[in-house]
């Protein structure tokens, strides 16, 4: 098994972190406070193929693989969280389209797609339907050469602001087997937005509910065909958990960074506090996390390339443990700068409202359990860890 990163690897981290140092640090607390949705930047990470990682070649994207791609990924959520998260959404949306739609729809959508001048928001979630995404309700009837979509998705990040939805609705009977997959343009009639929603953490990107009210989509703009909307879901879904873990262990190895440098300044009792044992084990438990965490990304990363049958469970395995882990290390870290971590002169408290919700979102690590444990008391544990 080869741990150390090849030279073309090497070099996709040098680029992302340059970016990501240079475009989106500077700039994460303006965006955060002013919840400015920074399209500009992300035109730029389009311009260095950031946008269409893992979109196939044919449809104008890089053809990454995920595990080349979380090596980016990592580096950007380095200088702004949600906007890497984000990135990581407008990827897959992308990715689908590219996959899935018919190369009419192809020709016509990718080209700005990769390069970031149109983006991509992810439709899944409803009101009613989260973690048991199979029982979503909004519904598309094929009326001719077109079908007329009703029902609303709610938490859609960039909402209101993206060009594209891919909307997941229900053309057949109850069950993951009813569910087809569209590109919906966003400018629709009988689309609607709701307010922006006042979150938490990743502020630098909308998130509002979406409405339509017989909105009439063309029949060609569908994914796959009918019924396979679910599957493209959660092969979307794999991918999902890698991404928005890696944006977990992106974030905690920056907290890291700005924690080691500052407890090497910091004095308390006449002393520099990273003299203290108390501090040394803590940045030893909080690096140790860190590159459990990475390790484990990867490993699902590569699961997922080559096709492993047991992929999705180290998917969820990799989501559940690095999103817990990077959240813990956030939190550590603004530990470590006492009060100045929970004011917004320093950088701290938002990388832990920026991490907390990737506990929550790509399905929850309550029910990344429920996956791992299933995969391991059908098929036995021992499976899983030879």
């Amino acid at each position: 098994m080869q741990f150390e990163l090849s030279e073309e690897q090497s070099a996709y981290v040098a680029s992302a972190r340059e970016f990501a140092q240079a475009e989106f640090r500077p700039n994460a607390a303006h965006w955060d406070e002013s919840s400015l949705f920074p399209k500009s930047a992300l035109k730029a990470a389009g311009d260095l193929g950031f946008m269409g990682m893992y979109t196939l070649e044919e449809a104008g994207g890089l053809g990454m693989s995920r595990l080349d791609a979380s090596l980016i990924v990592e580096e950007l959520a380095r200088g702004c969280t949600t906007t890497a998260a984000f990135l990581t959404i407008h990827n897959m949306a992308t990715a689908m389209i590219g996959k899935y739609c018919q190369q009419s729809v192809v020709d016509r959508w990718c080209p700005s797609l990769v390069g970031g001048e149109t983006l991509a928001s992810y439709c899944l979630t409803e009101p009613g339907a989260g973690s048991d995404a199979a029982s979503l309700r909004t519904t598309a009837m094929r009326e001719g050469d077109s079908y007329r979509l009703n029902g609303s998705k709610v938490f859609i990040s960039g909402a209101g602001d993206t060009d594209v939805l891919v909307v997941m609705a229900r053309t057949g009977d109850s069950g993951a087997r009813g569910i087809t997959a569209f590109l919906v343009p966003a400018d629709l009639e009988g689309i609607s937005y709701g307010k922006k929603e006042s979150k938490m953490g990743w502020n630098a990107q909308p998130t509002r509910q979406i409405s339509f009210d017989d909105v009439r989509v063309p029949a060609a703009n569908r994914l796959g065909e009918e019924g396979q909307g679910f599957s493209i879901a959660m092969e979307g879904l794999d991918g999902g958990r890698i991404n928005i873990a890696t944006c977990s262990v992106g974030t905690a190895q920056q907290a890291i960074v700005d924690a080691t440098a500052y407890v090497k300044d910091r004095q308390q009792f006449n002393t520099v506090i990273s003299e203290f044992q108390h501090t040394q084990f803590q940045i030893a438990d909080m690096l140790t996390e860190l590159v459990a965490s990475r390790q484990m990304i990867r490993l699902a990363a590569s699961k997922l390339d080559n096709g492993d049958s047991n992929a999705s469970t180290y998917c969820a395995m990799a989501k559940r443990f690095a999103t817990d882990a990077g959240f813990k290390v956030c939190n550590d870290a603004l530990q470590l700068f006492g009060g100045y971590g929970y004011i917004r002169e320093y950088p701290m408290e938002r990388y832990v409202r920026d991490t907390r919700v990737h506990q929550i979102l790509e399905g929850t690590n309550e029910i990344m359990r429920v996956i791992i444990s299933r995969q391991a008391l059908m098929d036995g544990a021992l499976e899983l860890i030879q």
